[in-house]
């Protein structure tokens, strides 16, 4: 694993400590370009929304016609469904405009989904662990050559 290569990348981008341990937790990283990181990162991204969509299901079966949480519905789906595989191609292309665009769009939809309801939102932790993937995953974007 090329610690420096994620060390000097994870330390461009505003979590370092999620950036260091979703890259070191991920054998792709071993021998992995930047392009490469970018793509685990995107990886994170699917993965944190996938949990989100998930738990927002779970929450709708409790609570049937909930606006704020069928609109999360809909913002994870278009994640998963559009912005993950433009982030993907975008980093495997090279395209760092586009891949940080995308990435930003992700953590703005969560930001979105967060702000939808009128008290605190019951997927606060799935919002900011998507937020915050898709943060570093920009960040990253922004470093490819």
């Amino acid at each position: 694993m090329d610690a420096s290569l994620i060390d000097k990348t994870c330390k461009q981008t505003p979590n370092y400590d999620v950036c260091v341990s979703t890259l070191n937790s991920d054998p792709r990283s071993t021998g992995a370009d930047v392009k490469g990181l970018g793509l685990i990162m995107v990886d994170a991204v699917k993965d944190k929304a996938t949990g989100a969509l998930n738990k927002a299901d779970e929450l709708l079966k409790q609570s049937p016609g909930d606006q704020a949480l069928l609109s999360c519905v809909k913002t994870y789906n278009e994640v998963l469904q559009n912005d993950v595989p433009q982030g993907s191609q975008a980093f495997t292309q090279g395209d760092s405009k586009s891949a940080e665009q995308g990435m930003n769009d992700i953590a703005t939809e969560a930001d979105s989904c967060e702000s939808g309801f009128s008290s605190s939102s019951p997927l606060v932790d799935n919002n900011k662990a998507l937020l915050d993937v898709a943060a570093v995953a920009a960040a990253i974007a922004r470093t490819l050559p």
